[in-house]
């Protein structure tokens, strides 16, 4: 089990699912990967659901809020970024650009919070760690292993986090587009690729791959618990293999199944 200790800065660290339903939502992941779930009261805001893989945490699901849905806010994925300072990243992130969705805030004793959009129009969060340092566990089956920027601007994407998390950008170019690599000195941090045609008007975001063994038994687990399939199973040289589904409350996530080296 590929266990975490420790988040380093500009490493994504937590995956936070938003919902119109937590119980159903609860029930569909927790059979979709074998995740357990240790509930943690927050008061009138009811619980949040902790989904642990081998009792360490893999990630969080809440409620989405009466407000928050008369604001027209989605069933979606939110991918945190670790960070030695979450009022720093907001000041540079303004000056950068990007627009700040939600001013830094203390969650209790557990850490302080952000969340920020691009220039291009997706939305990121970010996390100063105190008592809780985000998952637990990475890189294997029933866990996040990849985090992808789909945008429209890629450029002015690139110019953003490589300023926002001093990483690197490395390109690779492909037979129908480039794919960049988001680099962390040595480690690989995130991916970006351009917007499909097949997307339309869909907004830029973030999309969360989570491992799974089989991507296309898991698609078919995934479509009989009521997902709706975005993109099929595909495989590349040397990636693995993935897919793209929505949840049957409408957020997007991805599998990935990755290929032996």
């Amino acid at each position: 089990m590929a266990q975490v200790t420790t988040n380093a800065p500009g490493v994504f660290c937590w995956f936070e699912l938003g919902t119109t339903d937590q119980a159903a939502a609860r029930t569909f992941y927790t059979t979709l990967f074998g995740w357990s779930v240790r509930e943690m009261p927050m008061g009138e805001s009811g619980t949040y659901s902790m989904l642990e893989k081998g009792e360490k945490d893999a990630a969080g699901l809440y409620q989405i809020s009466p407000e928050m849905r008369a604001q027209g806010i989605p069933s979606h994925w939110m991918n945190y970024v670790a960070v030695e300072s979450v009022d720093h990243a907001v000041a540079k992130a303004r000056t950068l650009g990007g627009k700040v969705m939600m001013e830094p805030m203390d969650v209790m004793d557990v850490g302080r919070m952000a969340v920020v959009q691009d220039p291009t129009g997706a939305t990121i969060a970010l996390w100063q760690a105190k008592k809780h340092i985000g998952v637990g566990v990475t890189n294997e089956a029933g866990a996040a292993t990849w985090t992808e920027l789909v945008t429209g601007d890629t450029k002015a994407a690139e110019a953003f986090y490589t300023g926002l998390f001093g990483w690197q950008a490395k390109l690779q170019p492909m037979e129908t587009m480039v794919y960049t690599v988001f680099r962390r000195g040595e480690t690989q941090a995130a991916g970006m690729m351009p917007k499909p045609k097949e997307m339309g008007e869909a907004p830029p975001s973030w999309l969360t791959y989570f491992g799974v063994e089989d991507c296309e038994k898991t698609v078919q687990r995934a479509s009989g618990l009521g997902a709706r399939v975005l993109a099929p199973t595909m495989t590349l040289p040397r990636v693995g293999s993935f897919a793209v589904l929505m949840d049957p409350q409408g957020a997007v996530f991805g599998l990935l199944q990755p290929g032996r080296s």
